[in-house]
C-alpha cells in the first residue's frame, strides 16, 4: 500500500508559476513511476506527466515546455509548473504506480492523493 500527500496549490495569475509536492510514504520501494494528472470542471481527469525509476520522463502536449516533473532520493516527487494560463486550472492529483508479481509480466496497481486545487485567475 501508498499514500500520497500533495501540497503547493493555490491561486496565481496568468503567467504565474507554482510547484506541486507529492510525498509517498508506505511501501514507496514498490513505485515504478509516479505522475501527475488534473481535472478541471466538468471534464474528465487528464494525463500531465510521470516519471519514471530511472528519470525518463513524459509530458502531456499541452504543459510540454511549461512544467517540470522531477524526484529525489526519497521519491517524493514535484511538479514546476511555469507560465501558468488559465485552462491549467483544475484539482491535480499525485498518481503512483506499483508492479508486483512477476517480473516478466507484472500486475500493477494504482494509488492516488487527495487532489489540491490549482487556479491561474487575474
Amino acid at each position: 500500500q501508498v499514500q500520497l500527500v500533495e501540497s503547493g496549490g493555490g491561486l496565481v495569475q496568468p503567467g504565474g508559476s507554482l510547484r506541486l509536492s507529492c510525498a509517498p510514504s508506505g511501501s514507496v520501494f514498490t513505485i515504478s513511476y509516479m505522475g501527475w494528472y488534473r481535472q478541471a470542471p466538468g471534464k474528465q481527469r487528464e494525463f500531465v506527466a510521470r516519471i519514471f525509476s530511472d528519470g525518463n520522463v513524459n509530458y502531456h502536449d499541452s504543459v510540454r515546455g511549461r512544467f517540470t516533473i522531477s524526484k529525489d532520493n526519497a521519491k517524493n516527487t514535484y511538479l514546476q509548473m511555469k507560465q501558468l494560463k488559465p485552462e491549467d486550472t483544475a484539482v491535480y492529483y499525485c498518481q503512483a504506480v506499483t508492479g508486483r508479481g512477476s517480473p516478466s509480466s507484472p500486475t500493477w496497481d494504482e494509488y492516488w492523493g487527495q487532489g489540491t486545487q490549482v487556479t491561474v485567475s487575474s
